[in-house]
């Protein structure tokens, strides 16, 4: 079994069954899974899954403070932007071009730290960069953490019951999976840390990290737009942090086929390229599972990638010391050579 067999924790009900064919849970088994791995009481090394979502229901009381307090047209305008675009855009500036396939260079720690924390923070870093190196090796196969053909379930819960590291990696395996996480700047956990913890990352660092980010973010809102405007920006983060945990389904066609001509030029799984998160996050997820490394993936004059223009723009100004971008080898493979 290679590395990427064995990094994940699987879940109880298996990743695939004795003929090698995906293990399709029930909807009972998926909750049952996931409030199992909730359960910090049972297993302290379920602390990672559990602190994601925590940090979404931490979210509930500023939504529910701009819903029925602070409530206007104005800042609902800005929830929007915020939540679809700015916090959309970041995650695949910050989590998926540049954590996971490192499709840029930062030329110092301080603009990778500024970029990290461009806005509030949401998504464990660890849970989302080594699951998806599994994503890709095994697209759409058994043992994709988000394998949209188990069903919506088994995706929009994937984070807790797909997701995470194994909690029994050797000590070369952890060192592996440590490995992935090097260039983002997030200190990881001694062997025997890990151990304890059963996570890369420390728990109390975690913890100080996201108060800090908080803290800082609903200042700078305050100053701008008073406390309405920071509940509102914060709820709507948890909104995003909830709503991106249907993208995978969405972008693998929620399991069945529903790749186009002439658009979508991958066909070695079953990824599409949309139009809303497109336009609003840069994920030409077709484009992207074509060329990986890629800092871009819009290349069809049609296709928006605000995340690109933002690795663009600092590479110009100088932060961004290098990036990989695509666009020339797709058209010379799929465009100009198309009969």
């Amino acid at each position: 079994m290679t590395f990427l067999d064995v990094v994940l924790d699987p879940p109880a009900y298996g990743w695939m069954d004795e003929k090698g064919e995906l293990v399709k849970p029930t909807n009972k088994q998926i909750w049952k899974e996931f409030f199992s791995r909730l359960n910090v009481f049972k297993d302290k090394k379920n602390w990672l899954p559990f602190f994601s979502w925590f940090k979404v229901a931490l979210s509930v009381p500023f939504l529910a403070m701009f819903l029925f307090y602070y409530f206007n047209w104005y800042l609902l305008g800005a929830a929007f932007v915020y939540s679809m675009i700015i916090m959309g855009t970041h995650g695949t500036i910050w989590h998926h071009r540049y954590c996971t396939h490192g499709a840029y260079k930062f030329r110092n720690k301080f603009w990778r730290f500024f970029t990290q924390n461009l806005t509030i923070s949401m998504i464990p870093e660890e849970i989302y960069v080594v699951s998806h190196h599994v994503h890709h090796a095994k697209s759409d196969q058994p043992g994709d953490p988000y394998n949209a053909q188990g069903g919506f379930l088994y995706c929009f819960l994937a984070d807790v019951n797909h997701q995470p590291i194994a909690k029994d990696l050797s000590e070369e395996d952890y060192r592996r999976a440590a490995r992935l996480m090097k260039h983002t700047g997030v200190p990881v956990n001694t062997y025997q840390q890990y151990q304890k913890w059963g996570s890369l990352v420390h728990p109390a660092r975690a913890i100080i990290e996201t108060i800090l980010n908080w803290g800082f973010w609903y200042f700078i809102f305050y100053l701008i737009g008073g406390h309405g405007l920071s509940c509102t920006l914060i709820g709507a983060a948890g909104v995003w942090a909830v709503g991106v945990r249907t993208y995978n389904y969405e972008g693998h066609g929620k399991g069945k086929d529903m790749r186009r001509d002439h658009c979508d030029f991958n066909r070695d799984d079953m990824s599409i390229n949309q139009l809303w998160p497109g336009f609003v996050a840069g994920e030409w997820h077709n484009n992207h599972h074509l060329f990986p490394k890629s800092a871009r993936t819009g290349f069809l004059p049609y296709q928006i990638d605000l995340a690109y223009y933002y690795i663009f723009l600092m590479h110009k100004l100088g932060p961004v010391k290098a990036y990989r971008c695509s666009k020339k080898d797709f058209y010379e493979r799929h465009i100009n050579n198309r009969t």
